[in-house]
């Protein structure tokens, strides 16, 4: 509005103080988000006074706060100007015009001293209004102070407004010419900024920002140039400069719209990186940040992402972590973000098998289930998945809670899952197989037949063509198997083949889970050919197997099950052919199965027990490699564990694990690898309380050797013991994180020992003890070794110097030993109510047979070979029923041959002591040294009885 009114004289001389209070009702017409906006008002046509640019904030009020003084007499009419601008820096001409007014003085004072509002013509459907005061003074000494900007007229500016007002026409109208206008200023503008001007990403900003719009309506399709633009103006702006936010968001901006057009994963993925670097740049309350934080920002990126599909690669599992960062814990996307973060996290460890992964997947899905209280739609969904996560780290670590849980959890996710539920399915599938897990783990016949039953039930409920219903074919035909195998009904083999028969054609050639397909069928053929001895099956098996190798990379977890299933094959041929290339291959894969480092070591484990059971059956010269393997990966598996008795739980969870020392020193000794089968026994042994030992080893040669790896690996053992307490934590959450804590503690303990290994003269730095090592604790005396394996009986002597010495029972087997010790307890029971005199005949003969069988072919060694002298100490090291026997009382218990006197017997003979290992015995003989000798007075009476 613009009146023409004369000042009255009385305000010659004069001036007026306006302060600009706020803004209402500032809205953007060319939809372009400005770096801040301000105010103007025009001194004269070479002069203007100019508020500071203010950041836009997210309300409709801008709140200004300013105060200008002006002369009366040199400005005639009040001309403002509402200005937004692209820079908070150095200004690229002044911005576009969303608000211009101009009035007379005299309605402006009209309102004395309150505040009062100018409303501006109508540029959108609300126009904007300014609220100010307006006040005369009378001169003074400061009405100078009032700064005013000099009118910029130059010729990249003038282009620059120009371009800014044709694009506001464009956005208004949508006229092509106004674009091309705009296009056209601002590259004239852009060709006079080089390289090193100061507007330069100024004028790389409005010509990407134009193009960019005009790809959005389809008028331009240059979105490589646009986004080449964008990406100078970045580089131009680096974190610090005023302008980096916003430079940020159009390149994030230019990247989704690409997204959008093209539905390129790369697109939405670098765009979701730039949301999340400029979010903090973003307060709350700003009007970037409700741009930014909204439909068109942060949360179409977030929704996007949930279409896209799971992606195991290093990047995609990125890109999932930078989403979840978007979802903060109040989003509503959160939890599916966290699940969307699993499932990549997941495949990755099916790819690749680091525990490390399923444990921040179960973190995160824990985490999701959290979110969803009961009666939120998806909490069916997150129940399942987390129960499928908590299976997976039960077969990688057989921790029996992870199991129980999952079986909970899918109870309750199958409850939340009623007839006619469309995820019925897969809930009951999900349970049943949880069923099999715990039918192998625990035995219970009820659990695997309601396993079968519960797939059968999905199996109906997916007719042919339903999404899931290979994965229910390839379940139901599992437990089928698993049934099979525990109680050999054939009906039950011959569906099994069936289902995998139809679930390998409904599986393309290179889907991702064929492998397991093939060797799943392959184990069933292989179980047909032993019933049936068809060739055609076991041939089958074999190629079915190579087919699923030839498939996955070296690395790929999935190895592990064709090694396994093909050595099975190999094996059932042996039985019936005889071929002992048959029986090299099932080795070879046995090896490799038991070796692959994708799975966790209770499945390797599994794997080397059974390797040593076909090796010891077939004798087989890989028998020993097999038990040093199994040895070695019992000890890495109980040193995973946090607490002496779940180190036990974990070693003994094993068929056969208990008798695993005794027996691998059996086969070296029957390999005659003596001095082998000393550090074996002793090895396997020391397991339980092997990481204690570790923990106090004493450190004083690595000390002077060096200081700073001794400190480090002295302050990781004491956290190692502190973290001892996770095995009691009942909170699962806890209890998990706790896990992890201790596993990464491990692994910084492990990569210390391995840096010390390193150095000269550590080589052996707490690896299991050599012969050489284990002899010390014969210095004082030779330590008998009783050995008793369900292959062999005997017993080594090793000596203060010199090899070991080999001493059999060849009338001993171990079921002998077992009778023998159910005979002593009966008998020593017995004795405890007979009276002094009454004569113990049957403890006799019991002892004399000890003495026979036992210790007397010993005592023969002792004598002849060692030429040990009478009432010399030795030390008896039983193992398994040995050490139920009373091995030091052995005695003959008959007369000598000349009738001299009874025959001699053990105690007789020599001083018995016993040790539970050679390394126990040699720590006992290093801390005697240290022992100051006691000392006692005795104090007597020389006559007693005198007084």
């Amino acid at each position: 509005m613009h009146n023409s009114t004369i000042i009255p004289s009385s305000w010659e001389g004069q001036y007026i103080r306006l302060e600009p209070i706020r803004l209402n009702h500032l809205l953007l017409p060319s939809e372009r988000i400005p770096a801040g906006f301000y105010v103007s008002i025009n001194v004269d046509s070479r002069r203007r006074w100019k508020s500071p640019v203010r950041v836009l904030s997210s309300d409709e009020v801008q709140v200004l706060g300013d105060v200008v003084t002006l002369s009366l007499c040199d400005v005639p009419e009040l001309s403002v100007e509402i200005r937004v601008s692209y820079e908070l820096g150095r200004m690229l001409g002044s911005g576009e015009v969303i608000g211009k007014l101009e009035t007379s003085w005299d309605e402006l004072l009209d309102h004395g001293d309150e505040p009062f509002k100018l409303s501006f013509p109508s540029i959108c459907d609300h126009p904007p209004s300014l609220t100010l005061k307006a006040t005369v003074i009378d001169p003074c000494n400061d009405q100078d102070s009032t700064l005013f900007d000099s009118l910029i007229d130059c010729n990249i500016a003038r282009a620059a407004d120009a371009g800014h007002a044709q694009f506001a026409e464009y956005v208004s109208s949508e006229s092509v010419s106004h674009l091309n206008n705009a296009v056209e200023h601002f590259q004239l503008v852009l060709d006079q900024c080089p390289v090193d001007h100061p507007d330069r990403a100024a004028a790389l900003t409005n010509l990407a920002w134009t193009r960019l719009k005009g790809y959005i309506q389809g008028d331009f399709q240059d979105i490589d140039y646009v986004t080449s633009l964008f990406r100078e103006a970045l580089a131009l702006r680096p974190q610090g400069h005023p302008d980096h936010p916003l430079s940020l968001y159009h390149l994030a901006e230019a990247l989704t719209r690409r997204y959008i057009k093209e539905d390129i994963t790369i697109y939405i993925h670098e765009s979701a990186q730039l949301y999340f670097k400029l979010l903090p740049f973003c307060p709350e309350g700003t009007y970037l940040r409700g741009i930014v934080a909204g439909e068109n920002g942060v949360d179409y990126v977030i929704n996007a992402s949930s279409n896209l599909p799971t992606d195991a690669s290093d990047e995609g599992i990125h890109f999932r972590r930078v989403v979840l960062q978007l979802c903060p814990p109040v989003h509503q996307r959160r939890p599916n973000a966290l699940d969307e973060l699993s499932n990549s996290l997941q495949s990755r460890f099916q790819l690749r098998g680091s525990v490390d992964d399923l444990d921040e997947c179960i973190q995160h899905r824990r985490e999701a289930v959290s979110l969803c209280s009961e009666g939120h739609p998806d909490r069916g969904n997150y129940l399942n998945d987390l129960a499928v996560s908590l299976r997976s780290r039960f077969q990688h670590q057989r921790k029996s809670h992870d199991l129980d849980d999952a079986i909970s959890l899918h109870e309750e996710a199958l409850l939340l899952r009623p007839v006619g539920h469309k995820y019925r399915d897969t809930s009951l599938s999900s349970l049943g197989g949880a069923l099999r897990m715990r039918f192998i783990q625990r035995g219970g016949v009820d659990d695997i037949d309601r396993a079968i039953s519960l797939r059968r039930e999905a199996l109906t409920l997916s007719s042919p063509g339903h999404p899931h219903r290979d994965t229910i074919l390839n379940d139901l035909a599992i437990a089928l198997k698993i049934r099979y195998n525990n109680f050999d009904v054939n009906e039950d083999l011959n569906e099994a083949i069936d289902l995998y028969r139809k679930f390998l054609l409904l599986k393309q050639i290179d889907s991702p889970m064929r492998h397991r397909s093939l060797h799943n069928l392959s184990s069933a053929l292989s179980s047909r050919f032993t019933k049936t001895q068809d060739n055609g099956d076991v041939e089958e098996a074999i190629r079915l197997c190579q087919e699923s190798l030839d498939a996955l990379p070296s690395l790929h977890p999935g190895r592990h099950a064709s090694y396994r299933w093909l050595n099975e094959a190999y094996l059932s041929r042996y039985r019936v052919q005889h071929n002992i290339i048959d029986l090299s291959h099932a080795v070879e894969n046995f090896r490799l199965a038991s070796r692959h480092p994708t799975q966790g070591f209770p499945r390797r484990i599994e794997t080397a027990l059974r390797w040593v059971n076909e090796a010891e059956k077939y004798k087989h010269d890989s028998a020993l490699e097999a038990y040093q393997l199994c040895l070695e990966l019992f000890d890495n598996h109980v040193m995973t564990r946090p607490s002496i008795i779940s180190r036990h739980e974990a070693a003994t969870a094993f068929r056969g694990a208990h008798s695993l020392p005794v027996d691998a020193a059996s086969c070296a000794i029957r390999r005659n690898d003596l001095g082998q089968a000393v550090e074996l026994v002793e090895q396997g042994r020391g397991q339980q309380w092997s990481l204690a030992s570790r923990l106090r080893t004493p450190l004083e040669d690595l000390e002077s050797t060096s200081p700073e790896l001794a400190r480090k690996l002295s302050e990781l053992s004491k956290s190692l013991s502190n973290a001892q307490g996770s095995a009691t934590l009942t909170d699962r959450a806890a209890a998990d994180i706790a896990a992890i804590q201790y596993r990464r503690l491990m692994e910084q303990w492990g990569a210390a020992v391995t840096e010390i290994r390193n150095l000269e003269g550590f080589s052996r730095f707490l690896l299991p003890p050599s012969y050489a090592d284990l002899q010390k604790a014969a210095r004082y005396g030779p330590v008998i070794i009783l050995i008793a394996s369900q292959y062999l009986c005997s017993a080594i002597v090793v000596p203060t110097s010199g090899g070991p010495y080999d001493v059999r029972f060849p009338r001993i087997t171990l079921a002998h030993l077992k009778k023998l010790k159910t005979d002593f307890a009966r008998e020593i029971r017995q004795a405890s109510f007979m009276g002094p005199t009454e004569p113990r005949k049957d403890l006799r003969g019991l002892l004399r047979v000890v003495w026979d069988e036992i210790m007397f072919p010993i005592v023969d060694v002792l004598e002849h070979n060692l030429k040990l002298r009478r009432r010399s100490r030795i030390w008896l090291c039983p193992t398994a029923d040995f050490t139920s026997i009373p091995l030091h009382a052995a005695n003959s218990f008959r007369m000598k041959a000349d009738g001299s006197g009874p025959e001699y017997c053990l105690e007789d003979l020599y001083i018995c002591s016993y040790t539970p290992t050679l390394s126990a015995l040699i720590r006992a003989q290093e801390s005697m040294k240290n022992r100051v000798p006691p000392s006692f007075v005795a104090i007597g009476q020389g006559e007693p009885g005198s007084g």
